[in-house]
Parts: structure tokens; C-alpha cells; sequence
């Protein structure tokens, strides 16, 4: 195991995890709260979805962030060669 890898107890969506990985433990935590709140969001705005079906949407809007922002990095870096 990687020295600076740890175990962070953390809450998502009412549910209980241990997540391992590299960094500070608030930063798993700010990482697991963030997803926490957009599938509280994503639930309120769809109630009748279970929550498979949350996590699915908010993995799929979290997919199109990244996306987005890699191509903006593509644009930029090439706007500084």
C-alpha cells in the first residue's frame, strides 16, 4: 500500500463507505460530500428514481464535466504553443 494512501470513513447519499486513496482525508471527504450533494439534488429534482439510477445520472453529468473541461485544457494549451 502506498504510503500516503488511507482509509476515509465517509456518507453518500445515506449510505456508509470506507474509501481508499491517495490524499488528505478532507479531501476524500470534500470529494464524497460533493458527490453527496448532487445525488441529493438530482433526487430532489427526480423522486421517483432509485438510487442506482441517481448515482448513474450524476456519474453521467460528472463524466460531462470532466469532458468538457479536458477539451478546454486542449483549447488553451494549444492557444500556448
Amino acid at each position: 500500500m502506498n504510503q500516503d494512501s488511507q482509509k476515509v470513513p465517509v456518507q453518500i447519499f445515506g449510505e456508509s463507505y470506507i474509501v481508499k486513496g491517495n490524499g488528505t482525508e478532507e479531501y476524500i471527504t470534500s470529494l464524497a460530500k460533493e458527490v453527496d450533494k448532487r445525488m441529493k439534488e438530482t433526487a430532489s429534482k427526480f423522486p421517483r428514481l432509485a438510487a442506482h439510477q441517481v448515482a448513474t445520472l450524476v456519474a453521467l453529468n460528472l463524466a460531462d464535466e470532466l469532458y468538457r473541461l479536458r477539451e478546454e485544457q486542449k483549447t488553451v494549451l494549444a492557444m500556448l504553443e
